[in-house]
This record gives C-alpha cells, structure tokens and sequence, in this order.
C-alpha cells in the first residue's frame, strides 16, 4: 500500500494555525501597566507596530510580565512607551501556553528575543556579566 491513504493528524501544526490566527484577530492596546488581565498566557510587545518580543505568563500572571515591560521600557532612553503597544491572550493550561509561546516566536521571530529584554538575569550589572543587545540600545536613565 503506498503512503498516500495514511493520515497523520499533526497536532503541533493544527493548534499553532489557530493560534497565530486568534492572536492576530485580539486587539492591540497600548501598553500600560494595568492593560491585561491577571491570568495565565501569552502575549507580544510591538515597537511602532512591529512585534519585537513574544513572552509567556505561566508562574506570574499577564497583568505582572507586562507592567514589568512597560516599567523597563519608561526607565530607558531612546525608546517612547507611546510607540508601543501590545496583543495579549488567555489561555488555560500551563502546556498550551508554553505550546503558545513558542508558536509566536516560531512564526514572528521577535527582534528582541534574545536581547535580554524579557530577561530575569541574576548578577545583572555585576563585575564579569556583558551587557545585554538591550541595555546597549536602550541604557537606563541615570
């Protein structure tokens, strides 16, 4: 028999299309430190409506990881929080929202991902640690 009366349902892609397409049909809101609600997911930052970090809430909730955004990005120069906004969703369960998480950065390949952005680093600012893509472009007011 060949392979083409085989079928595979391929979960990862299924879940990842609805994803993407959900997401992109929820509201964009200027980011504030009050705009999401305290529940488990996942959202993306945009810069001048390009998104440019992707980011999960599964210990802390949506409402917390994006007041910490929007706390970071006030405290930085070269950068206006007006010029950025954000898409968040609510999802249930911890799985998907990983599962979420990494559909967004899969399909958008944020620039900022692997900035330093969304890090918790500790040791930050201590004698040995490089300086973040992030701190560089955006250093902190003194």
């Amino acid at each position: 028999m060949c392979d083409q009366h085989e079928f595979v349902f391929e979960f990862d892609k299924a879940y990842n299309h609805q994803l993407i397409e959900k997401f992109e049909a929820s509201p964009e809101h200027p980011l504030t430190e009050d705009v999401a609600p305290r529940e488990k997911g996942v959202y993306a930052v945009y810069l001048r409506g390009q998104l440019v970090y992707a980011g999960k809430a599964i210990q802390t909730r949506l409402n917390r990881r994006l007041a910490e955004h929007y706390r970071k990005i006030v405290s930085r120069q070269n950068i206006d929080v007006r010029e950025v906004t954000c898409r968040f969703l609510v999802i249930r369960g911890d799985w998907f929202v990983r599962a979420a998480e990494d559909a967004l950065i899969q399909n958008y390949r944020p620039a900022w991902q692997t900035s330093g952005f969304g890090s918790h680093v500790p040791g930050v600012g201590r004698p040995g640690i490089r300086t973040s893509r992030w701190d560089q472009d955006y250093p902190p007011w003194s």
